[in-house]
C-alpha cells in the first residue's frame, strides 16, 4: 500500500526560513533509513503560500486567488509517499521522523493513494496507465 504523509504547515514554516543545518541532518539521515527499507518513494518540501496560488473552479469558471493563505493550519508544507504493509507500520514510521525542528507543535496527517483495485469491479483501467507501476 501506498501512503502520503502530509506535514501540515505552521508559523514558522510560512515565514520562509529554512531548517538549521543540524536539521537538515536530521531529516535526511531519516529518510536515507527509509530508502534503504524500500519505504521512501518520493518526499519534498513546499515553499510558503505566499509563493503559490490557488484556483477555484464555480461550474466552468476558475478564480485564482494568489497566497499567502491565512490558515496555516490547513497548508500542506511538504509531503512524502511511502510504500508499507498497513495504516499501522505508515504511523509506525511518522513517529521516527525527527519533527523536532518544527518548533513547537507538529501536525501530520496520513492518508491512503488510491490503487486500481480500490476502484472496484466496474472500473476499467486504460491499459496504457495501467502498465505505470508505482
Amino acid at each position: 500500500m501506498r501512503f502520503i504523509v502530509m506535514v501540515m504547515a505552521t508559523k514558522e514554516s510560512e515565514g520562509g526560513a529554512p531548517p538549521k543545518p543540524e536539521e537538515f541532518a536530521a531529516m535526511q539521515k531519516y529518510n536515507e533509513e527509509a530508502v534503504k527499507a524500500g519505504v521512501l518513494l518520493a518526499a519534498e518540501g513546499l515553499t510558503a503560500t505566499s509563493k503559490g496560488v490557488r484556483v477555484k473552479f464555480n461550474r466552468d469558471t476558475p478564480t485564482v486567488t494568489d497566497g499567502p493563505f491565512a490558515e496555516t493550519k490547513e497548508v500542506v508544507a511538504g509531503f512524502s509517499i511511502i510504500r508499507v504493509e498497513s495504516l499501522e507500520e505508515a504511523i509506525e514510521w511518522v513517529k521516527r521522523a525527527p519533527f523536532g525542528f518544527l518548533k513547537g507543535e507538529a501536525e501530520v496527517e496520513i492518508r491512503k493513494l488510491m490503487e486500481i483495485e480500490d476502484f472496484g469491479d466496474g472500473f476499467t483501467p486504460n491499459p496504457e496507465i495501467a502498465k505505470v507501476k508505482y
